[in-house]
């Protein structure tokens, strides 16, 4: 039997990576899901990941990695939801 309660993400390279007691710093999980969604955390050995949404309507994060300490705490995400821009006319 599988326990939901374990976060468990595959990095592009393959390694496994628990997040199950991660610290998430910072993130944005609007739904609709999309390129806007992101989340940074911490894991209790002081790895950094990124988790990213590449155009996945139903899954709030679908790619990983490991970044820096510096990149995660200074991380600036480059998409926002559209619904999120304030138009000035």
């Amino acid at each position: 039997m599988t326990d939901k309660n374990i976060y468990l993400v595959t990095t592009p390279d393959g390694q496994t990576i628990d997040l199950t007691k991660a610290r998430s710093l910072k993130g944005n999980n609007l739904y609709p899901f999309g390129p806007h969604n992101f989340a940074i955390y911490q894991t209790p050995e002081n790895v950094f990941v990124k988790g990213t949404n590449r155009g996945e309507r139903e899954i709030m994060l679908n790619y990983y990695e490991i970044i820096p300490e510096n990149e995660a705490r200074n991380y600036k995400h480059p998409y926002v939801r559209e619904d999120e821009v304030e138009h000035m006319d």
